[in-house]
């Protein structure tokens, strides 16, 4: 419908000075929203203080358990509701105002959003609600959850508590946080902190953990059991090393050339240690949430902070004109996470020679650097048994493992893989012709960027 411009001037002033006269209706009768605030504390809203808390987005999970948690405890049967409206302004308290003032904002449903618990698991959570409980003598009070607004670019949830009296509000929300921190989600889980598409907000990712035994670690003797005597420890052992009054804290470097099997043999300790919340930093977060993630190291301990790939921030301060301020961080991290915590950093590089000689050498930060070499011909015949498995029909691999001379551990995976994949294709056996067919593949002149990437001569 087409009208001309003085009419349609009209109508717009017409349905302004309605919605106003229906706002101010709204305000005249009372908001429902602010009728049920308002009786359950028993004052009027703009007489009500707020005590809030603001989290990490990523918290969200953790801040609706403890709310639940302090729901139960309190009024079990308590029940959410929401604002219905538009929402331009970020504080549950902005809301309530304009509801009270203008009608704006009205009495609604919840609005739910989905969190994230585990690699494989999410629950529901409150994005904008609230619920009324009662204070820990008693006091009414009512409890709201704003979730992050990923369209605005807010990394932040948020709990807000509404009490006729501000020592009962901050005594609640100290409650709800110590419930957070009980039931937090992330203890216990291997996490890897991201970027999402949303302006580069935060994400903490749940991550599966590895599940591998001591046959498929394979390096030199000795080398494995060193790592896990220093890294993998009891409940016994850890309580016995503070009645002694030693530290916890410890730090493991594992270097050596790429494709010798320093991640291997981290997800193996990731395995050894499942009661352990573990942390993976590994480009960009290396440098960006190194802070984040020690903090977290710290609340959720016993844990273990893995930094990959540590040469790519940490070169010889000599090698700079102004230093590196992602190493120093790293440093001051490590050092400040304190004696005490039961926290263990292992970080691997192919690069030790550039490695700055404060963090590979000065104990307190790395008290165990160990070098993971290329495989020697003992352990390429055990890489190749075990990549291979019960199809392998070999007696004798001692001609196959002095061909292979010099190669690292992810050569034998790819040579075994391409044998396979040879012997299913023609339909034969898993032999000596085999692999010996697949080993000149890799070993000729068209295979030498191959080669190079995986660690070959």
């Amino acid at each position: 419908m087409n009208l001309p411009t003085e009419e349609a001037r009209g109508l717009a002033r017409a349905l302004t000075e309605l919605l106003d006269a229906s706002r101010q209706a709204v305000t005249a009768a009372g908001s429902p929203l602010i009728a049920r605030i308002a009786e359950h504390v028993g004052c009027p809203l703009d007489e009500i203080p707020t005590v809030a808390e603001h989290l990490p987005s990523w918290d969200h999970a953790n801040l609706q358990r403890g709310v639940d948690a302090y729901l139960a405890r309190h009024s079990p049967d308590a029940a959410w509701f929401g604002i219905a409206g538009s929402r331009h302004f970020t504080s549950v308290v902005d809301m309530l105002a304009m509801a009270d003032t203008s009608g704006q904002y009205r009495l609604g449903a919840v609005d739910y959003t989905t969190v994230a618990t585990g690699p494989s698991s999410a629950a529901e959570a409150v994005q904008l609600g609230l619920v009324c409980t009662l204070g820990p003598d008693g006091t009414p009070v009512v409890l709201a959850i704003q979730g992050a607004d990923e369209d605005r670019g807010e990394d932040r949830c948020h709990l807000q508590v509404l009490a006729a009296d501000r020592s009962t509000a901050a005594a609640v929300r100290e409650e709800i946080l110590a419930l957070t921190r009980e039931h937090d989600v992330f203890r216990g889980q291997v996490l890897a902190f991201g970027t999402s598409e949303h302006r580069g907000n935060r994400l903490l990712t749940f991550l599966p953990r590895p599940e591998l035994r001591t046959d498929q670690v394979v390096l030199a003797d000795g080398v494995l059991s060193s790592i896990e005597r220093h890294v993998v420890r009891s409940v016994e052992q850890t309580v016995a090393l503070r009645e002694h009054g030693q530290h916890l804290k410890r730090g493991l470097l594992l270097y050596g050339p790429p494709g010798t099997g320093k991640t291997h043999t981290v997800r193996y300790l990731l395995s050894r240690l499942p009661s352990c919340t573990v942390f993976l930093l590994s480009g960009v977060a290396m440098i960006r949430w190194l802070r984040a993630t020690a903090a977290l190291a710290r609340r959720l301990e016993p844990s273990v902070v893995v930094v990959e790939d540590v040469d790519l921030i940490a070169h010889d301060r000599s090698m700079t004109m102004s230093g590196n301020p992602a190493l120093f961080e790293l440093l001051d991290e490590m050092d400040g996470i304190g004696s005490e915590a039961d926290v263990t950093f292992v970080l691997t590089t192919n690069r030790v020679d550039t490695m700055e000689e404060a963090l590979a050498q000065r104990p307190g930060r790395v008290d165990l650097a160990v070098e993971i070499p290329k495989p020697d011909a003992a352990c390429r015949e055990r890489l190749l048994r075990l990549y291979a498995g019960p199809a392998l029909r070999l007696a004798d691999a001692s001609p196959l493992v002095e061909a292979t001379d010099g190669v690292t551990a992810s050569f034998v995976k790819e040579w075994v893989r391409r044998a396979v994949l040879s012997a299913v294709e023609g339909r034969t056996a898993l032999d000596e012709q085999a692999l010996r067919s697949a080993l000149d593949e890799l070993l000729s002149q068209q295979q030498a960027l191959t080669r190079s990437m995986l660690g070959g001569r």
